[in-house]
């Protein structure tokens, strides 16, 4: 589906399987077309002749259209997956189309986990009574006929949770972020990570730097983009006390990223100080290669590409599996809270004791990011011996027909 951060997670899948010498077929959206060539796959349009928009759906969270997606075109998909001869469906989890095509295919699938051990059986019920949830009539009706005409039983407005695949379950973070109960509930799993790669620890050389030089703690902000589609006031309220904390203060220097959202000109500018630069857009890798602190939401590409870069985190989440994702990076020394609660207020002074603090811990929480570090470079090792087990599927497919 055309989420970023989905995509992203996809890629060294798409890679594992191109360079296996599989024939991949790709289907998403045009933006990310020279990604999927980057990566050995072969780019099939899937929003162009099925487009989201047109369809009437104004439903909340966003996700829910994609069930409406779904239903709208199961047929015509489907037909274009059966005339490239596909043998198995991989699917990002929210991509509700690519558990469809493969039930109306009889095909095997295998199943990308999107987030942090996101469990229907455990997501369900907080959905249910999320204030966010605004379901379309259109959305309604496309439940039914994923229910009456495609036998769907458990359709719903939230069947972007999309259940494990009884086949293969791809989990995108390292075993340790989940204990042997959360690893049971995804069976059959193979973990996969989901950084393209781990950086060396000299960082790329040449690289235009993203700091000035100097002492200062260099500090990086950033709330991803989704937030900003659900919370943008809470997230500019607290991007705006960050920025007060860290105003007028010799030993800090910090960059605000927006993630591409567009606040407005006045909000953007309240933003500013003269220690604090606010960006559009950065580029993450680059600018974690440098950072002494991220203050981040703790999206699972955002969490794991901290940790590669062995960046100690204060966590500020707002919805989903950003709360988990932080209590769990918290558990194990890699972060500090910023706030008592989810999307919690917090003062000035919390953001200057929360500094102290990590200046006092420096040294256990670097530690805990190179044990953490090291589990990101064992996840990605046994990248060769997943994709043989998804070759496997299809070899199996092959021999029962």
């Amino acid at each position: 589906m055309p989420e970023n951060g989905h995509f992203q997670r996809l890629r060294p899948v798409v890679a594992g399987l191109s360079g296996h010498g599989l024939d991949v077929h790709v289907l998403t959206d045009r933006k990310f077309s020279a990604q999927v060539a980057e990566d050995g796959g072969r780019f099939v349009d899937l929003f162009g002749p099925y487009p989201l928009e047109g369809l009437g759906d104004d439903s909340l969270p966003v996700p829910s259209r994609f069930v409406t997606h779904a239903a709208a075109y199961a047929e015509p998909i489907h037909a274009r997956v059966a005339a490239l001869g596909a043998r198995l469906i991989v699917h990002d989890s929210f991509a509700v189309i690519g558990r469809l095509v493969a039930r109306l295919a009889g095909l095997p699938r295998v199943c990308v986990c999107a987030g942090h051990n996101v469990q229907p059986r455990r997501f369900l019920p907080l959905l249910r009574d999320d204030p966010r949830v605004r379901t379309s009539p259109v959305c309604h009706s496309a439940v039914q006929t994923l229910r009456d005409v495609h036998g769907m039983d458990d359709a719903s407005p939230f069947s972007y949770l999309s259940p494990p695949s009884r086949a293969l379950n791809i989990y995108c973070e390292p075993p340790e972020f989940l204990d042997e109960a959360e690893r049971q509930a995804w069976e059959p799993v193979a973990f996969f990570g989901s950084v393209r790669q781990v950086p060396s620890a000299n960082g790329e050389p040449g690289a235009e730097a993203c700091f000035a030089t100097g002492e200062a703690l260099k500090i990086y902000v950033s709330f991803g983009t989704v937030v900003w589609r659900y919370y943008a006031e809470t997230a500019l309220r607290a991007l705006g006390t960050l920025a007060d904390a860290f105003a007028g203060r010799d030993d800090v220097q910090a960059v605000i990223s927006l993630g591409g959202a567009d606040p407005g000109r006045a909000a953007r500018a309240g933003l500013v100080r003269p220690n604090v630069r606010v960006e559009d857009y950065v580029d993450q890798q680059a600018i974690l290669a440098e950072a002494d602190l991220f203050v981040t939401h703790h999206g699972m590409n955002s969490t794991h590409e901290a940790i590669v870069h062995r960046v100690p985190m204060m966590s500020y989440p707002f919805f989903w599996d950003q709360p988990g994702l932080a209590r769990k990076c918290q558990e194990l020394g890699l972060a500090m809270p910023l706030a008592d609660t989810v999307q919690g207020g917090f003062t000035i002074g919390d953001v200057g004791h929360a500094l102290d603090m990590l200046r006092r811990r420096r040294a256990a929480m670097q530690s805990a990011l190179a044990r953490a570090r090291s589990w990101e470079e064992a996840v990605i090792a046994q990248r060769p011996a997943v994709i043989r087990r998804i070759v496997a599927l299809i070899d199996a497919q092959l021999l029962r027909r």
